[in-house]
């Protein structure tokens, strides 16, 4: 559990504060249990809530003024975590932070008693208190709890980051997401920003030690000793504030190697807030249109409806083998099958494959499916959506992602074929013509002699780069037995040339048989299929096409899905028998797609990588030094 002897031995000692915690509330009647970890806090509902009292009496556009805080003097209830605490002689300020923002308040032994006053003097950051007072503004404005009643509810037992960097070590932020959500809130010591939050529910926490009793025990040393006391007068001059000061760290442990942050983490528990709104905001748009959420099986007999290789897991009590869903595809169209003409579902699904700051072997998607729909009708249906969300989640259709701004409101269209010939490398020669793509022979006539060429290297231009790279990519593609299709060159060809400068919202339709075992086929082109993908930032959001409702035609799609995985191909789909009988009782014309929550969420927060959305993304065991 402990990472370093001083870990330990801090640990030891907020145990022994701990116990006199628990000494001070047996005295004022409460069991031992009861004054360790109380079970509840009478909070006065959600309107005290932190991020709510700002709202209402710190408004930057309308705060209310000192004047009418000192006459009305509201009566406030509010419950934290300790993010800042000063002590000095008899009064003390700290900063209580709770839904992702801090409020400060102001304890003065004469107004709480001893008893409360001493249980102030045992507190650390990281602990949870609740704190009954009024507001008033120190000299500096700052918006205070002139704390009446303090009452202690957890006690942090380890110590809490460096309070100027907070937690910045990348994979201990994915692996301590408890911590990185209520250290990295986007609150500095040097500067408080109260960032947008949707206001919590109120937390019911226990009975405040008794700010009346007369047991003294003002002779226990000051652990913060300072030459210059508080005044004991909330209009005192030297009542500024306790965010206008150095911070004091009521526990020293060992000191940061850097004296600034390398990157600014920003707000976390904001990204999160946002995934939320995100969620709810797709909803809205699904139900207002008349679809109906549904739940399909996440373990299935066979893994069906994308190109991935699953986890597999075993049913004991019925000796049957399983897979982790892959995709919710063809259990949706089912139900379509079914009479549910449209349906949507928000699932998780897992795949067996390779993670990176754009994949995590467990994500969310949203697939949605439309009866008497084609993708033409999908395309309009996605910018309606990814426009709905942006505007609901950030209240403008603008956001910047990897230092691009980008506008989810204006959509560029390209087939696949055009984006090819848009961005093919001028070095190469001339770009392929509507005809290369006409026949696997023509295709390889004309892309043949660019096999030849000089390999990457580091005194290429960009243009030369780009150049030899698509050589590599094309020769080792044509190499390997398993991937011998012309369908899925042209595809590779795409993902290589045209993916990385997807950065503004673009629909890319029309794409090859080969790589689309479940699309229908274009009725002029029989070798393209009616799919398209959206990108935007430069890499896939979403996947959706025309769906093959043909029985026949798709078992002859699963039957060559067979073959490649003879050759190797272990992403292959498998054949799905009740899937097909399920066509066989007739889907009518639908469109499908699929939406990857985690990627649309990494757009519309600017984070650059996908385990930064994820609160527990899938990392590697953690091994000790020793090891």
């Amino acid at each position: 559990m402990f990472e370093s002897d001083f870990e330990a031995n801090l640990y030891a000692l907020r145990q022994d504060k701990l116990n006199e915690i628990a000494a001070l509330g047996t005295r004022a009647g409460l069991l031992d249990a009861a004054a360790r970890y109380p079970s509840r806090f009478p909070a006065q509902g959600g309107l005290n809530a932190i991020p709510d009292l700002r709202k209402r009496f710190d408004h930057p556009a309308s705060p209310v003024a000192t004047e009418t805080l000192e006459a009305k003097k509201p009566h406030v209830t509010v419950a934290g975590r300790l993010m800042a605490i000063r002590i000095q002689g008899k009064a003390g300020f700290a900063h209580l932070q709770g839904g992702g923002e801090r409020l400060q308040i102001y304890v003065r032994r004469d107004q709480v008693g001893e008893v409360a006053f001493a249980l102030y003097k045992l507190l650390d950051l990281g602990d949870h208190i609740g704190v009954t007072g009024y507001l008033f503004r120190t000299r500096t404005g700052e918006l205070t709890v002139h704390v009446e009643t303090l009452t202690f509810l957890s006690k942090a037992m380890l110590a809490l980051p460096d309070k100027y960097h907070g937690l910045e070590d990348t994979e201990l932020r994915y692996r301590q997401r408890y911590v990185d959500l209520f250290m990295n809130t986007g609150v500095t010591v040097k500067q408080e920003t109260h960032a947008p939050s949707l206001p919590p529910s109120a937390n019911a926490a226990p009975a405040a030690l008794p700010s009346s009793s007369n047991q003294d025990l003002s002779s226990r040393p000051d652990p913060s000793p300072s030459k210059q006391n508080l005044s004991s007068r909330p209009d005192h001059p030297s009542l500024v504030s306790l965010s206008s000061r150095p911070e004091r760290s009521a526990v020293k442990g060992p000191a940061s190697s850097s004296s600034e942050p390398e990157e600014n983490i920003g707000n976390v528990r904001e990204v999160f807030v946002k995934r939320a709104a995100i969620l709810r905001a797709i909803r809205g748009f699904f139900d207002e249109r008349g679809f109906l959420e549904v739940e399909t099986p996440m373990m299935h007999t066979v893994a069906g409806g994308a190109a991935a290789r699953p986890f597999k897991t075993h049913h004991n009590a019925l000796d049957l083998d399983l897979s982790l869903r892959i995709a919710p595809e063809l259990y949706l169209k089912r139900l379509v099958v079914g009479g549910l003409d449209r349906v949507y579902e928000i699932n998780r699904n897992f795949r067996n494959e390779g993670v990176s700051t754009r994949h995590n072997p467990e994500f969310t998607m949203l697939e949605f499916y439309q009866a008497y729909a084609n993708y033409h009708d999908l395309m309009d249906l996605t910018e309606e959506l990814v426009t709905f969300v942006a505007t609901e989640v950030n209240g403008s259709t603008k956001t910047q992602f990897l230092g691009n701004d980008i506008d989810l409101g204006k959509w560029t269209k390209l087939s696949m074929r055009e984006a090819i010939v848009k961005w093919w490398p001028k070095l190469l020669g001339e770009p392929p013509k509507d005809e290369t793509f006409s026949s696997a022979y023509r295709f390889y006539a004309w892309l043949d002699p660019i096999l030849s060429g000089p390999l990457p290297s580091s005194d290429m231009t960009a243009d030369e780069h780009e150049a030899a790279r698509l050589r590599i990519v094309v020769t080792l593609h044509r190499a390997s037995p398993s991937e011998n299709s012309v369908g899925k060159l042209i595809a590779t060809i795409f993902e290589t040339l045209a993916e990385p400068h997807l950065i503004q919202p673009t629909i890319i339709y029309d794409f090859p048989l080969a790589v689309s075992p479940l699309s229908k086929q274009k009725p002029d082109e029989p070798d393209w299929v009616e799919r398209f993908e959206f990108y935007i930032g430069g890499f896939e959001i979403g996947n959706a096409f025309s769906e093959l409702n043909d029985p026949v035609e798709q078992r002859k799609r699963f039957e060559d899905q067979l073959k490649e995985r003879d050759r190797g191909d272990d992403e292959a789909h498998a054949m799905d028998e009740d899937y097909v009988r399920a066509l066989g009782y007739g889907l009518p014309p639908t469109g499908g797609e699929g939406i990857g929550i985690d990627r649309l969420t990494m757009v519309l927060t600017g984070t650059k990588s996908i385990r930064d959305v994820i609160l527990f993304p899938l990392l590697r065991p953690q091994t000790r030094a020793s090891e």
